[in-house]
């Protein structure tokens, strides 16, 4: 509910978002929404960023750490296991990462206008939906758990332990669902820190479960997936308590009518949230195949094909950081009617990102081999190691360059150009690239690793037609009618008739 009277706009208080925090602060009460709407730009944008960051540089931690272990006391077979069991997980969670980016842009959004009941739907929906979906998507998996793995060309000598890693994962994938819907509803509200300390819990336990399940207890990549579970478990169930405790500084009750489905709230969640779950399935899915492809040469590519994909995970934290730090800035200042602090947001992610990697080249090119053997010792795999620096490096710019993209085109809830990036980025260009390079040029997993490296090139290139366009602005007008905003307009054409 708004509490602000007019007086309070007359004493410079400029949007009704920061009307509602005001009053919250006359009242004396905590409120665990952050206004990213006012006060210095790059400054606001790297105090949300850094704790995004080491979130990501933790997941991106313990992600490796399956690799490490694994490679270090299985050899380039259980590689091969975790790398292919990781790609299908990946693309298990393409609905996980659209809908709970949509239900934090919608909150962030709803949050800079200050129509906070509508907050309170968002949250409810997304939980009952995502995990139901979860749930079903497990048992899908389940049950088709021997076709998936025939059809990415698996290897036979890591076969069973590729069978070992994904049914793991898949008994799971609640967790991640779950963790994915906290996350979101923090960073929507402006809280990055708190997703930090989930991430740190599920971080340090599965390093120490790693450690104890392959090397002490022996249980190969099955010990690795049960660590990563558990992890993924612990972090979710802390920050849901952490929630529910806290549940009145945020507006939702957590009564059963509170996780009722409502066709007004679900509405923008799904139009918004489908182009952007076909994104993250397009890009993940175009890996999966790629990867397929990559196995056909054997367990010792795909074993190389598991330390590009861990390397690329480091590369994304940055990327993945400003993203959503992004998002949530775009969100909130649009949603405030502050368009002209959009280009400032976007410039300043910019540059972090290319100095970053830029840092990341060189270490890349200096060092490559102990970078390489810090996975895994096996001799053969090591040979060939060196012909992913070029498509790391690409690989490194495309992730430097696409966050500003995305930042704006999620924040600004551009469904349409969500769906086009995803078909252009994960389909035609990320597909067809590798097949034409791989088979038809004749360069084998190597065609694949610079298709995939290539195509990460497209999203700036399509972020910035639309910036220059000015589309963005009028976007925010689309995204903003959820049930209660369409309420007010239809009370409002009664009062004028």
């Amino acid at each position: 509910m708004i509490l602000c009277d007019a007086g309070a706009f007359r004493h410079g208080i400029r949007t009704i978002g920061e009307c509602r925090m005001e009053t919250d602060n006359r009242r004396g009460q905590v409120t665990m929404v952050t206004d990213l709407t006012q006060g210095n730009v790059a400054k606001q944008l790297l105090i949300f960023a850094f704790p995004l960051f080491l979130s990501n540089a933790l997941q991106a931690v313990y992600n490796m750490v399956d690799m490490i272990i694994v490679g270090q006391f299985i050899g380039g077979v259980g590689m091969s296991a975790v790398s292919i069991g990781g790609d299908i997980l990946h693309l298990l969670t393409f609905v996980a990462m659209g809908f709970s980016s949509a239900g934090q842009v919608l909150i962030a959004r709803n949050v800079g206008a200050g129509r906070m009941d509508e907050v309170k739907g968002i949250i409810g929906n997304l939980f009952s939906f995502l995990l139901g979906v979860s749930v079903l998507i497990s048992v899908t998996c389940f049950l088709f758990r021997v076709p998936i793995l025939n059809a990415l060309n698996t290897p036979l000598e890591s076969y069973s332990y590729a069978m070992d890693y994904m049914v793991t994962c898949i008994v799971g994938l609640v967790f991640i669902y779950g963790y994915n819907i906290v996350s979101a509803i923090l960073r929507g509200m402006g809280d990055s820190r708190r997703p930090f300390v989930f991430v740190g819990v599920a971080a340090v336990l599965n390093i120490v479960l790693d450690y104890v399940f392959v090397v002490i207890f022996h249980m190969q990549v099955f010990g690795a997936a049960l660590a990563t579970v558990i992890g993924q478990g612990v972090s979710f169930v802390a920050s849901l308590v952490y929630l529910y405790v806290r549940r009145d500084q945020f507006g939702f009750d957590f009564k059963f009518r509170s996780f009722a489905i409502r066709g007004e709230v679900l509405k923008p969640i799904v139009m918004l949230g489908v182009p952007m779950a076909i994104q993250s399935a397009a890009v993940s899915f175009s890996k999966v195949l790629l990867m397929a492809w990559i196995n056909l040469e054997g367990v010792m590519y795909s074993a190389l094909a598991g330390i590009y994909n861990k390397i690329n995970v480091v590369a994304g934290v940055l990327s993945m950081s400003f993203t959503a730090a992004g998002s949530s800035m775009v969100g909130q200042n649009l949603g405030a009617g502050k368009n002209e602090r959009v280009p400032g947001i976007l410039g300043t992610i910019g540059i972090i990102n290319l100095l970053f990697f830029s840092v990341m080249t060189l270490v890349v090119v200096l060092f490559p081999t102990p970078i390489f053997e810090m996975f895994t010792g096996d001799v053969l795999v090591l040979e060939i190691a060196d012909i992913l620096i070029i498509p790391m490096i690409l690989n490194f710019y495309g992730s430097a360059t696409r966050c500003m993209a995305f930042a704006l085109i999620n924040g600004s809830g551009n469904t349409k150009l969500n769906l086009a990036v995803a078909l252009i980025d994960g389909i035609m260009m990320r597909i067809g690239l590798a097949a034409l390079l791989c088979f038809i040029c004749g360069m084998g997993s190597l065609g694949c690793w610079y298709g995939d490296a290539i195509a990460g090139f497209m999203p700036i290139v399509i972020g910035t037609v639309f910036f220059l366009s000015g589309h963005w602005k009028m976007n925010n007008k689309v995204v903003l009618k959820t049930a209660g905003h369409l309420r007010q307009i239809q009370v409002y054409k009664k009062f004028k008739k």
